[in-house]
């Protein structure tokens, strides 16, 4: 499975609590990257849907308006659970045809002008209300407490479920079509099994950082030099630190929310600790490496990779990240507690709700 041996950033016990993933109890809207200006060429069309992933809905506006797929614009792929709202685009000139859309799981919520198509990438992140039920006063509590904890101090970066199937296993499948062992006609499911493999090694680098985090804060400097065979100065740098995930030398950096990869420094713990910057982890293939240390920790999770993935385009990630706009509602009489925030891009609600419950949330 994705989250085999995978470790928590926070220690707190599992908390008991009853979660759905339909429309009623998971929405999902989309945060857009820049305000549409009201005139040009493309039709942004604002549009909510319930029990229909975004490539359904794709194939049904295009046969709706007998446009290919390839015309229609988007930002990012919606899950089918759940209520949903997101933007899309078409060319104006199909915009007469949008009252033939009438299938019950889709809502046009609303559509302006812009001057140019949407494309994969083009938004800031996603806002997400989520309502978990029987949850007793105590639970609420402890909730409340966990979640404070993750919005103050932010979350390990792990790959969803989604990623990896509904039995965990793509990852597996695409390290065979990169060892030439499975051949797949479909080039888009074999660059998406291969995204999997990639996605499983940073899972796992992410994980092994936080195994080296939690140590540090519970060993001194010399136990942990010990431990890891590191020298006394790298140990020190990592034990003194006061946040939570701990950087080490070598690693690459990224500014957070966005912005340009660069080597780590001395210097960089307070900008880190005031989500200024946040470490990455890596997507094998032709990308920026790590030095140092970090590259030797590196090495432990991706060393078979490198050969694999060298003609891939790899990329690197966040390794930690942070929630926005988070708040929390406790309906005692109906044992609901119901939690909203916001996440950029690339990053996972049911990862956080993992987090926060304590338990791996990977429902279909």
């Amino acid at each position: 499975m994705f989250n085999d041996n995978l470790v928590f950033a926070y220690t707190h016990s599992e908390i008991n609590a009853h979660f759905n993933k339909d429309s009623r109890d998971f929405i999902v809207r989309e945060v857009p990257l820049y305000e549409f200006s009201g005139s040009g060429e493309h039709l942004i069309i604002h549009l909510q849907k319930k029990s229909l992933s975004t490539n359904e809905i794709l194939k049904i506006i295009s046969s709706t308006l007998g446009i290919s797929i390839k015309e229609i614009g988007y930002a990012g792929l919606k899950d089918k659970q759940g209520l949903t709202s997101q933007y899309i685009s078409i060319n104006k000139k199909y915009s007469q045809n949008l009252h033939k859309i009438e299938d019950q799981n889709i809502k046009i919520l609303d559509t302006f002008l812009h001057n140019n198509k949407i494309k994969l990438g083009h938004l800031k992140g996603n806002k997400f209300f989520i309502r978990l039920k029987k949850v007793s006063k105590v639970d609420a509590l402890k909730l409340e407490q966990a979640l404070l904890n993750i919005a103050t101090n932010g979350f390990l970066n792990y790959f969803g479920y989604q990623r990896f199937g509904k039995f965990g296993d793509n990852y597996i499948q695409g390290e065979q079509i990169l060892k030439k062992e499975k051949k797949l006609k479909d080039k888009k499911l074999s660059n998406f099994l291969i995204s999997a493999y990639q996605s499983k090694l940073f899972n796992d680098y992410a994980s092994l950082r936080m195994k080296l985090s939690h140590l540090a804060n519970s060993f001194n400097a010399n136990e942990l030099a010990q431990i890891y065979k590191i020298s006394q100065d790298e140990a020190k740098k990592i034990t003194s630190q006061k946040t939570l995930f701990k950087l080490i030398s070598g690693e690459i950096m990224c500014h957070y929310p966005h912005g340009k990869l660069f080597a780590f420094e001395d210097g960089d713990f307070e900008r880190f600790a005031n989500k200024e910057i946040s470490p990455t982890g890596l997507l094998p293939g032709k990308t920026m490496t790590n030095t140092g240390y970090a590259k030797n920790l590196e090495d432990e999770i991706y060393h078979q990779s490198y050969d694999l993935c060298k003609d891939l385009n790899g990329d690197r990630r966040y390794l930690w990240s942070f929630l926005e706009e988070h708040k929390c509602f406790y309906d005692e009489q109906n044992a609901h507690f119901c939690v909203e925030f916001t996440l950029q891009k690339g990053s996972y609600a049911t990862v956080v709700l993992s987090e926060l419950l304590h338990r791996w949330i990977d429902i279909d």
